[in-house]
């Protein structure tokens, strides 16, 4: 079995039923990329954050957002020490290989803005002094719809940070049986032991970079970015930080499927997943999912993209 199997189905013990969604971590984890897991409360979206960051050997933090979460309680802050007369930097909770942000979006914007440094350029200024962050470095945040009570829409800025949205939703009936059964006596988290090491996290990161895709792959993704910035629905198409991440992401998927080629369906696969919490959509218009789904169906595929050497 595949390292990356072994990853998957240690967290598909804990997660029931959510195969694609825990792919898509995953894949997110190995494109160094940042996850955001939205939904209604209860579904699982903490589970799958903590089961996958347990399945890893890494440094773990967990910052639990609210109201008044200051930003430096997650970047760190300098501490004055009187007898010394001198300042010690005590770090924050983003120094770690994987930040967990639970209910990201019931902190305030400016404290949701602490991370857009740290999780685009892989480091920390506090006090004029920068401060690297250790690689690899990944950010799961989860948060609840923006018409929940109480909480505040993420800043544009930082979602197009997220390297893909992904929902959980409801589990159909034998996993929520399933999910009585096991859970009735016991936390399934509990029984979870890490399966792969952070070296081996860095070599996977590394065979994921090497993955080839062809020019016609790297076509495919861009005139996909560039197909959600005139269409007629969308008010504000993907960035090209969206199609660097979509090539990136499309990479992971293709080494969890045991290639070393990308394939135009790991990029088909991977678009709602990466571009639709990037697009703003005109008022009055269809929801940003269909809108993405449609743009993948009317996208041609170039020829030649079967993307292998």
């Amino acid at each position: 079995m595949s390292t990356a199997r072994r990853v998957l189905e240690n967290v598909e013990s804990v997660v029931d039923g959510k195969s694609e969604a825990v792919e898509t971590a995953f894949v997110v984890l190995l494109a160094e990329g940042h996850l955001l897991i939205e939904d209604v409360p209860g579904v699982g979206k903490t589970m799958l954050a903590r089961a996958l960051a347990r399945s890893v050997d890494c440094t773990v933090r967990r910052i639990q957002f609210t109201p008044d979460l200051l930003p430096s309680d997650v970047t760190g802050v300098s501490v004055y020490h009187q007898a010394s007369g001198s300042f010690d930097f005590k770090p924050g909770a983003v120094f770690a290989n994987i930040v967990i942000g639970d209910e990201i979006n019931r902190a305030s914007p400016k404290t949701q803005s602490a991370l857009l440094e740290a999780m685009e350029e892989r480091q920390v200024t506090v006090d004029g002094v920068t401060r690297p962050l250790e690689r690899p470095f990944t950010v799961i945040a989860t948060q609840n719809p923006y018409e929940m009570e109480g909480t505040y829409a993420l800043p544009e800025a930082q979602r197009d940070r997220f390297t893909a949205r992904i929902s959980m939703g409801y589990p159909d009936v034998d996993a929520e049986l399933e999910m009585v059964r096991d859970r009735d006596a016991s936390n399934p988290l509990d029984r979870l032991r890490p399966v792969l090491g952070i070296d081996d996290l860095r070599a996977m990161i590394a065979a994921c970079r090497a993955v080839h895709v062809s020019a016609a792959v790297e076509r495919y993704c861009v005139d996909l970015a560039r197909a959600t910035r005139v269409d007629t629905d969308v008010r504000l198409g993907a960035s090209p930080r969206a199609t660097l991440q979509l090539v990136r992401a499309a990479k992971a998927r293709a080494h969890v499927y045991g290639r070393d080629y990308v394939l135009p369906d790991d990029v088909a696969a991977l678009v709602p997943a990466v571009f639709a919490h990037r697009l703003v959509p005109m008022r009055g218009s269809a929801g940003v999912e269909d809108t993405v789904r449609r743009i993948v169906a009317s996208t041609p595929v170039p020829a030649g993209a079967s993307g292998s050497r």
